[in-house]
């Protein structure tokens, strides 16, 4: 038995070396940013730190617990000089640490006030892919609009530098929330990418869907009453939020009938029942023909 217990063990001895190893390489938070509904904002740096889009990250605040490790995927986009992640304050260590950083205060911190950080990763996830395909459908479910903010941005610094060289030609952005609350620290960067699509005359190049699933009468009254403005009372942008959940079944067979022949990448981040229904639906709208459309499913749960 030992033979076969001894190699396992020992490469799980060098890969938690490595992680301590890494752990312990300086961290330094340039910049802590508060966003509605208790979400904060860390931006980082460290050095021969490395990301693709997608990936997420292990991170400890001694000064709150000096063992707890908590995954948090990077918001930020390759291109960018620094890497971050968006926090929800919904527990004793997301508040310890909302605390830690000094965002129960209203004055503003000085950066030698913060607490220190350790960082490992990253580590990759499914969401890499999503380059490989020209037509992807990226799908959030609540905080697990994360990862497409990663993607969203660094399909923008690519498109700018060099649009010819994407393959990526296509987005169908589908984001569910409960309420409103969530939507104000990620509308900021769809206005973005809707204004400068716009201006650069590719506004067909993203189509997002943002579906507001838990909603009251009051609300749907003041929704009613403001549809025919111009832009989103709740988002601020132009493609109206909608009310209940999508018939999957009707949008994976649009989306068929305008990619006919092609590969489409399937991403969710979500949880595990929203993961079996687009899972089915991938292979009941995928054509036997191997000349015909495919939708090839990929996952992070939470």
């Amino acid at each position: 038995t030992w033979k076969w217990v001894v190699g396992p063990m020992f490469l799980y001895l060098c890969e938690r070396l490595v992680r301590f190893w890494r752990s312990q390489q300086k961290v330094v938070i340039t910049k802590v940013v508060i966003h509605p509904f208790k979400t904060i904002e860390l931006q980082m740096m460290k050095k021969g730190f490395k990301m693709e889009v997608g990936q997420y990250i292990f991170v400890k605040c001694p000064a709150v617990s000096k063992l707890e490790w908590h995954p948090f995927t990077l918001t930020s986009a390759p291109e960018e000089d620094y890497f971050s992640i968006h926090i929800r304050i919904v527990g004793d260590w997301t508040e310890g640490l909302f605390n830690a950083c000094g965002c129960d205060k209203q004055e503003f911190q000085e950066a030698w006030k913060l607490p220190k950080i350790a960082v490992d990763g990253p580590f990759g996830t499914a969401s890499e892919d999503v380059f490989s395909y020209e037509t992807v459908m990226l799908v959030g479910a609540g905080i697990g609009v994360t990862p497409f903010a990663s993607v969203l941005k660094s399909v923008w610094y690519k498109y700018c530098h060099d649009a010819t060289n994407l393959k990526l030609k296509k987005i169908y952005f589908y984001w569910l929330c409960r309420d409103t609350h969530a939507f104000e620290w990620f509308a900021d960067l769809l206005q973005s990418l809707e204004t400068q699509m716009q201006e650069r005359n590719n506004a067909e190049f993203l189509s997002y869907n943002i579906y507001l699933t838990g909603w009251d009468e009051s609300q749907a009254t003041h929704f009613v009453m403001h549809h025919e403005e111009e832009k989103d009372v709740i988002t601020g942008l132009k493609q109206k939020t909608l009310y209940g959940r999508p018939n999957w079944e009707n949008e994976f067979k649009t989306i068929a009938g305008q990619h006919p022949g092609s590969r489409i990448g399937v991403f969710l981040c979500g949880p595990e029942a929203l993961a079996d229904t687009l899972n089915k639906q991938s292979i009941s709208n995928s054509e036997a023909d191997p000349r015909g459309v495919h939708f090839i499913f990929n996952k992070e749960n939470f």
